[in-house]
């Protein structure tokens, strides 16, 4: 099926064309050279028409492919983006690819570098061509520059769903996400004793993982996935430095993987950490930052994409496969 509607932006004529291919592939294009394009977008007045529509013409797109799959989600993840004002076009091609490749998109924290809304703005410029549901975490980066709220905004305007102790459900399979925060793992994690600023350390920790129970109870699907930033387990952040370690993480996020029988479950945050490991109940957790990506799988495209079956009677297994 081809459409070639047209668009008029602020005086500018602007014709683009939805096609779906003999394989389903949904895309998108517009009849004007790139830098006419790059114009647009770079006028507030007319790039905000423009990414409307490119929302509009995601959800079409989303609702179609709900239509398609039968036996298999396939989601893509990714973590620690860290965008900046000078990131245009840096990961044009890689979502892309992702966009060709899955789902579901999945982007574990650390979306842009200093928390700013400038951009965060520059980052769902390029998402806006990714016309797959985008489900996401913020990171210990959205907070650095105290604009977490605003940067929640503009990507909830650009339809892309934010967690935070909350879920929702793709194609049949729920989607939990927290943050997170650290406080160390196993026998070495920090306890609650002595000094108040400890205590609310600790505390931030424990909210953190009842936030994350309280999302997985809320699903009513058995192919449950979380995304955090943080890590749940040791075994994802081993090669950082040990001293920073209990930084990376804390075990008391596994606990919820375990007690909800969780299916996979997505992390970033450790640059230099391990690509994947298990929980004690032997839940698959997986580190997606984009540096760990890239170091130990260089012949491929820095993203991991994983299959979970539908068809009942079939392992709710998540199923990594390489790109």
């Amino acid at each position: 099926m081809d459409v070639a509607p047209s668009l008029l932006i602020a005086g500018n004529f602007l014709p683009f064309r939805l096609k779906i291919s003999p394989n389903n592939v949904i895309s998108s294009s517009y009849f004007v050279d790139s830098s006419r394009l790059s114009l647009i977008f770079d006028n507030p007045l007319l790039a905000q028409p423009l990414l409307r529509l490119q929302s509009a013409v995601n959800s079409k797109s989303r609702e179609l492919r709900s239509a398609m799959i039968e036996d298999k989600v396939r989601i893509a993840a990714i973590a620690d983006l860290h965008y900046q004002k000078t990131s245009h076009g840096v990961l044009r091609e890689l979502f892309a690819q992702i966009a060709k490749s899955a789902d579901v998109l999945l982007i574990c924290g650390d979306l842009v570098h200093l928390g700013l809304p400038e951009e965060t703005e520059i980052l769902v410029k390029e998402l806006a061509f990714v016309k797959l549901p985008i489900v996401a975490v913020l990171g210990n980066h959205e907070f650095e520059s105290n604009k977490q709220e605003d940067v929640k905004k503009i990507l909830a305007d650009a339809g892309i769903v934010v967690l935070d102790g909350t879920a929702c459900e793709y194609y049949g399979v729920g989607f939990a996400g927290v943050k997170g925060f650290a406080g160390g793992f196993g026998r070495l994690a920090l306890e609650p004793w002595g000094e108040q600023s400890i205590k609310d350390f600790v505390k931030e920790t424990v909210r953190e993982s009842l936030k994350l129970e309280s999302a997985l109870a809320s699903l009513r699907t058995s192919r449950l996935v979380a995304l955090l930033h943080y890590a749940p387990i040791r075994a994802t952040v081993e090669g950082e430095p040990p001293e920073i370690l209990p930084f990376l993480g804390s075990s008391r996020l596994e606990e919820p993987l375990n007690r909800y029988n969780v299916t996979v479950a997505f992390h970033g945050h450790a640059h230099r950490g391990q690509p994947e490991g298990k929980t004690r109940e032997g839940t698959p957790v997986y580190n997606v930052a984009l540096r760990v990506l890239e170091q130990k799988f260089p012949n491929r495209p820095p993203f991991r994409l994983f299959e979970i079956p539908l068809k009942e009677g079939e392992s709710h297994a998540a199923h990594a496969k390489a790109e």
